[in-house]
């Protein structure tokens, strides 16, 4: 067991026995009121173990629960009374989005961290940040990779360096003197100039050239290896394909390997300078893995800032979808980047207006170099939408091209992971702690607008249960979508779906019966012939350092008999004394955020939430879609904690409170 299970271990302990102060009675009528005073009345583990469990009447009951390019996973029951089950009992925490001095972008921005420094500091050792500041993290990751972009890898370092070969071109030239002359705005201008012309297909040919490619990734296949400790930390190969369609619209994906150097130094990066269409990534991918017997796995990030185009149904080219361009789509990108430092692609407001907590972290006024985006975007840009249209187009196309899982990272450019808001380092060298007044410095500029510092978000975590703590464990995690997202905080969640749960299930060891009967986020149900509803189990638990938990919801998206999509919001789970209201809804928790100091306490919320869950308005002829969203309560943003810190003045439009999030993996239903 990690440090942070053990963490856990004990917060459990304790809380079980600090529970014994009397039942809350905050149940819906369609979930089971699981008290922390009856499960230590149990005495019974309250996440996960190694257990004999009673399977009762699910014998057989076997749901798919993962696919791995076609091949079906199975978890079945036993049909003995009780039998052993084997499953994976650590939650396991990592970043799956970072840049460090060799992006390009990050650079020419003044970075030059290199990813030894990162994964020094992503094993909680202490580093000199870009700006010459001491940076710690409180707790090391269990899992990491560095995701520089494959355009222009390597040239930064000749560019600073000044290679003649790079200052025969008058705009290199330019941007070598903003980069040695000290000034951080000429930097960042210069940087914001790098994007806009990469984005327009107009760099200069020599940040093309490939030859300055294959040192810089050598080394950083080498440092993912020098840094792998199979059992404590976990390394991968990774980088990021950067495609900033017409002019900017936001297609990125990372590209992670599950092998080791014999595989991943036989060939470089695909790069957007030979192909900007998906289409030919997965391509690229599938030719990989022929070669090598390797696995590979693609997640696309930002289509927040993608102008509609991330989920738009129909090819790159144009030409309308068909079932091969579906099977590719969802062999290779079983995950979608949900939150990071740009922005939340969860949902929107516009597009779920009955959700109260839909509008956070927006970033939604254009692309990546602020280009306007065109009427009607927002439907083809977010997770929830495309989860919806998926189970529409299945019915086309005989396969869901987003059948997306859960993930988070932070997309750091400054090869520092901090997802902390009380430890947050920005995006870019120039958006550091340093700089003690960011948050009104641009961050990305535009023609008539710009993102400017106080809107980056210090998010996100990617949480994932696996057998043990090895690259291959992890990768195998990520594929079969036993994943959740969080803006930060390492609370842990676990979702089950099946048709045999009951209420009691919640009350002994959760994720035994949710094995034993059904499947884990991430999972596939099967229509159940006998007619039975369907049924959830669920678990949040705090993070160790973090505030205590609000609520838990199940968002749940179908499709009609007519072709229609439509979602719902079902509070399952919350602390307090609250009440449902007729329409569904529960009473704010509360803020006990002191403005003056930056600080809060825990005298609302709870540490742990556990829930049963019957879906009553369930239509077994319906295809249907469900997510966990566990809310932390009120905390402070790192904007408050800089504007403490700093003793300044601030807008009053910079948000100062949020509350931090964390969201599951789908569970799929298909009549």
């Amino acid at each position: 067991m990690n440090k942070y299970g053990i963490a856990l271990s004990i917060l459990a302990a304790a809380i079980a026995l600090s529970a014994c102060s009397g039942e809350r009675e905050n149940s819906a009528a369609q979930e089971a009121d699981i008290t922390k005073s009856e499960m230590a009345a149990e005495g019974k583990p309250q996440v996960d173990g190694s257990v004999q469990t009673d399977t009762g009447n699910a014998a057989h009951n076997e749901q798919i629960i993962g696919e791995e390019f076609g091949r079906d996973t199975q978890i079945a029951a036993s049909d003995s009374g009780a039998s052993a089950m084997s499953y994976p009992t650590e939650a396991y925490f990592g970043d799956t989005h970072v840049h460090t001095g060799w992006s390009a972008d990050a650079g020419m921005d003044g970075a030059i961290l290199t990813p030894e420094d990162a994964y020094r500091f992503a094993l909680g050792e202490e580093v000199k940040s870009n700006s010459g500041l001491n940076a710690k993290l409180s707790r090391p990751y269990d899992w990491f990779m560095i995701t520089d972009h494959s355009d222009g890898m390597g040239v930064i370092n000749e560019l600073v360096a000044g290679n003649p070969e790079m200052m025969a071109d008058e705009t290199l030239k330019r941007w070598n003197e903003a980069l040695t002359s000290g000034d951080e705005k000429k930097a960042a201008a210069a940087k914001s100039e790098l994007i806009v012309m990469q984005s327009q297909g107009k760099l200069p040919k020599e940040v093309m050239d490939p030859k300055w490619m294959k040192s810089a990734w050598e080394k950083t296949v080498d440092a993912a290896e020098k840094f792998y400790k199979p059992g404590e930390f976990s390394t991968f190969i990774a980088y990021e394909w950067t495609v900033n369609a017409d002019g900017g619209d936001n297609l990125h994906r990372n590209v992670i390997f599950r092998d080791d150097a014999s595989k991943t130094r036989s060939l470089l990066p695909l790069t957007t300078f030979e192909t900007q269409d998906p289409e030919k990534l997965w391509a690229w991918m599938k030719a990989y893995e022929d070669k090598t017997g390797g696995r590979v796995l693609a997640i696309p990030h930002n289509g927040n800032m993608s102008n509609g185009r991330m989920f738009e149904e129909k090819r790159f080219d144009g030409s309308p979808m068909t079932k091969e361009w579906a099977e590719m789509r969802a062999r290779y990108e079983p995950l979608y980047e949900v939150t990071q430092i740009k922005g939340q692609s969860e949902s929107h407001p516009s597009l779920s207006p009955e959700d109260e907590f839909a509008n956070w972290d927006l970033w939604d006024r254009g692309n990546l170099i602020l280009k306007p985006k065109p009427p009607g975007s927002f439907p083809y840009e977010y997770w929830r939408p495309a989860l919806k249209a998926g189970l529409r187009l299945e019915a086309e196309l005989g396969t869901n091209p987003f059948q997306y899982g859960a993930n988070a990272g932070t997309d750091t450019h400054t090869g520092l992971s901090t997802a902390d808001d009380d430890n947050f380092f920005g995006k870019f060298k120039t958006l550091e702690p340093s700089n003690k007044t960011r948050w009104d410095f641009p961050l990305l500029t535009g023609p008539t607008d710009n993102y400017m510092g106080w809107e980056q978000a210090a998010s996100g975590v990617t949480g994932v249960w696996a057998a043990e703590n090895t690259r291959e464990a992890i990768w195998d995690a990520m594929m079969r979508k036993e994943t959740f997202a969080t803006t930060g905080p390492r609370m842990t969640v676990r979702f089950f779906g099946g048709f045999d749960f009951e209420q009691s299930d919640a009350q002994g060891d959760l994720a035994a019966a949710g094995y034993a009967k059904g499947v884990p986020m991430g999972g596939k149900l099967k229509g159940d012939k006998g007619g039975k509803r369907i049924k959830f189990l669920v678990a949040a638990m705090k993070d160790p350092e973090g505030a205590n938990l609000d609520r838990v919801q199940i968002i749940k998206g179908w499709v009609d008999g007519n072709g229609d999509t439509h979602e719902k919001v079902y509070n399952v789970k919350w602390s307090g004394n609250r009440k449902m209201d007729g329409q569904g809804h529960i009473q704010h928790v509360g803020d006990t955020v002191n403005l003056k100091n930056a600080t809060y306490n825990e005298d609302i919320g709870d540490a742990q939430l556990y829930g049963y869950f019957e879906d009553k308005e369930f239509n077994p002829a319906h295809k249907a879609v469900y997510y966990v969203r566990v809310l932390q309560i009120p905390t402070p943003r790192w904007t408050l904690y800089d504007k403490v810190r700093n003793k300044i003045q601030m807008d009053k439009k910079v948000p100062l409170v949020h509350q931090e999030r964390a969201f599951s993996s789908p569970i799929w239903y298909t009549p």
